[in-house]
């Protein structure tokens, strides 16, 4: 655990450096609270902070202040190194959101207790942002195949809409899926799946986002013109058709048909309209044999 010390005494400073390491802490110094607020500026800041009341340029107080007005994630576990033992001192201190406090001369046990809890603190908050995030990758993308979701890959369309620039959607339909499941069991149609988002995942750019819209169907989203567009899903095509699922001691050919819908200019208002557009498109394609792509007329504003 790296831990700042901000102290302009240097007998102060070198005596909490010397006992801070020797419990196994990694020690980052400053001798002013300037210095003490870029060093907690910085992407690798450290987690805990040391910092004497009384400082030249900001006081500990200030720098507590402006570290909590940042409210920057992952938390920073701030004790405060005082000679001051008057309550409303104290209650100014912890205002301007120290953790803890420390009275100088301080006795070792006692700060070395005040860290550990600190520590606990922070390993805390560190599970909690574990949790927060895996709770909003479970919100946002397919447990199955671990793309996007449905709800994802929509917002993002809206986002795109609402920008100007080229805009398309592709939507592909794995053909006669219902087939694979009813024939070879709903294990091997959940391979195919996977092994459809990964090879879709596996061709696209930043220009691009996948996700997975519904049971065997899937959305590309993308800032690319329509000539782009029908290129792009003519190789997503030929991406998905060009080599057999291996599944146990299976191997499963597997095409997809294919809508591509392109907005013309910025006129369209909202994402459903170029959806429709790319489905009729998608059922056009199924209706002409599948494992083939079918372009709409670009789509006006409505």
């Amino acid at each position: 655990m790296r831990i700042l010390i901000a102290d302009d005494s240097n007998v102060s400073r070198h005596l909490l450096e010397t006992i801070v390491r020797k419990w196994g802490y990694q020690v980052i110094t400053t001798a002013d609270g300037n210095q003490a607020w870029e060093a907690l500026q910085q992407p690798d800041a450290p987690r805990m902070a040391i910092l004497d009341w009384m400082m030249p340029g900001l006081t500990g107080p200030e720098v507590c202040e402006r570290v909590r007005q940042k409210g920057v994630e992952p938390y920073t576990y701030i004790l405060l190194l005082t000679s001051r033992t008057q309550k409303e001192d104290v209650i100014e201190g912890m205002t301007a959101g120290a953790d803890d406090y420390v009275v100088k001369p301080f006795d070792q046990q006692e700060l070395n207790v005040r860290l550990r809890a600190g520590r606990r603190i922070i390993d805390l908050q560190d599970e909690l942002l574990k949790a927060q995030a895996a709770l909003r990758y479970q919100a946002t993308h397919d447990a199955l195949t671990g793309i996007i979701n449905r709800g994802r890959i929509s917002e993002i369309l809206a986002e795109n809409v609402a920008k100007t620039g080229p805009l398309g959607v592709i939507m592909l339909d794995l053909d006669k899926f219902k087939t694979v499941n009813d024939t070879f069991g709903h294990a091997a149609g959940d391979a195919v799946l996977i092994a459809t988002a990964k090879r879709l995942a596996d061709s696209l750019t930043d220009k691009d986002t996948i996700g997975r819209y519904g049971g065997e169907e899937f959305l590309v989203v993308s800032q690319r013109t329509p000539l782009e567009m029908q290129e792009l899903a003519e190789f997503l095509r030929t991406q998905i058709g060009g080599a057999p699922v291996e599944t146990g001691a299976l191997r499963l050919a597997v095409t997809a048909s294919f809508g591509v819908a392109n907005r013309n200019g910025s006129g369209v208002e909202h994402g459903n309209i170029l959806l429709k557009a790319a489905d009729d498109a998608l059922y056009e394609a199924k209706k002409l044999g599948r494992n083939r792509v079918v372009v709409a007329a670009s789509v006006e504003g409505q």
